[in-house]
């Protein structure tokens, strides 16, 4: 048996015709660069999510940038988030010149430890950027309100949680801006790159929208120092296909989670999915202390692994100049060595969960 580890050929497979169909309507209107059907997605994204307003871009990582941008981030300006994560949630922040302030993560949810955000602040800590790790949504509440104690904005980092939900409300309705990302291997993912930032402030959502467009208010008039960020107009057109059965990919991601987890309980370490909580497992990922080996053995039996993630940002080359060192972040360091992904997608039968899970047992035990 060989396993696909996020089955992106049939992804495309399992909505052919509506997906060919999509793109030759692109296509034949050649409308290419903020068509109808962007301005259509964004009307959905709002639905799904509750959101006030959605603007479409053009990837994940623009999407924090254009947050904030939104609230004028400045150089020497302060941001706390996660040293536990992708690159782009720190790169982007280091990209304005600003500081990333990084907190150590919760060894039960991966998450940001909500407990050691405040005495990170100092009076130039202008937002606070949690990360919606693996699928499952941040402390949002109790982050909030140390936001609203020290007058400070935050961003939800929800590139691998849209369609989560917290305490009955969705990832990307939950505080001041939320970002996230229709990569293809995102559990909502595009044939390219894609993202959207999220806001019920309607100041902040124009200006993003005017952002996106180099700063645009009218045509040839800049009122901001800008980017090119839209959303493709053919990208836009296959995430309203997939919206439409997103829900359902979901169910069936959260189908195998479970799977996993019966046939791994007492096995294998994995992040706790709190109460109240529902994550969209855009990775199930364990801890083994053997990884090397263990990833090797897999990939002999045919299964694919993967890091997320093999060094935490503060021991970056690229975050040198932050002056973190061995020892500052024990909790993400300690799980940067631990973690492995096993194949996580909506498509992965009973069958195959149980070869994967029968291999795995046989390396550990």
């Amino acid at each position: 048996m060989k396993i696909d580890f996020a089955n992106l050929p049939l992804a495309y497979k399992d909505h052919k015709e509506e997906f060919d169909n999509a793109v030759a309507g692109v296509l034949e209107n050649a409308n290419y660069i903020m068509g109808e059907p962007v301005s259509r997605l964004e009307k959905t994204l709002e639905q799904f999510t509750g959101a006030k307003h959605a603007i479409s871009c053009s990837s994940g990582t623009d999407a924090l940038l254009l947050a904030m941008m939104a609230i004028d981030i400045q150089p020497g300006d302060e941001i706390i988030t996660s040293p536990f994560t992708f690159v782009a949630t720190a790169e982007t922040i280091a990209f304005l010149k600003a500081k990333p302030v990084f907190v150590d993560i919760d060894e039960s949810s991966y998450n940001i430890d909500v407990t050691k955000i405040e005495e990170k602040i100092t009076s130039r800590t202008k937002a606070i950027m949690p990360v919606s790790l693996f699928g499952q949504i941040a402390e949002m509440d109790v982050i909030n309100e140390i936001a609203r104690k020290h007058n400070l904005y935050v961003i939800e980092d929800a590139a691998q949680s849209f369609g989560a939900t917290y305490k009955g409300k969705k990832s990307c309705n939950l505080s001041t801006f939320a970002c996230t990302s229709f990569f293809p291997a995102k559990p909502l993912g595009c044939f390219g790159d894609g993202g959207a930032v999220f806001t019920n402030d309607d100041l902040f959502a124009e200006k993003i929208k005017s952002l996106r467009l180099h700063g645009q208010s009218e045509r040839y008039h800049h009122k901001y120092i800008g980017m090119g960020g839209r959303l493709d107009t053919l990208q836009a057109e296959i995430l309203n296909v997939k919206l439409k059965y997103y829900q359902n990919d979901i169910d069936n991601r959260q189908r195998v989670a479970g799977e996993y987890d019966k046939n791994l309980a007492g096995i294998v370490n994995t992040p706790k999915i709190c109460e109240d909580y529902s994550s969209v497992w855009a990775q199930y990922s364990i801890r083994v202390n053997n990884r090397t080996q263990v990833a090797a053995k897999l990939k002999e039996a045919g299964i694919p692994t993967a890091i997320h993630y093999p060094k935490p940002l503060h021991l970056q080359e690229c975050f040198d100049y932050l002056n973190y060192k061995n020892g500052d972040f024990s909790v993400a360091e300690k799980i940067s060595n631990e973690i492995l992904s096993l194949p996580m997608n909506p498509y992965l039968k009973r069958e195959e969960i149980e070869f994967i899970s029968h291999n795995l047992k046989s390396i550990i035990l």
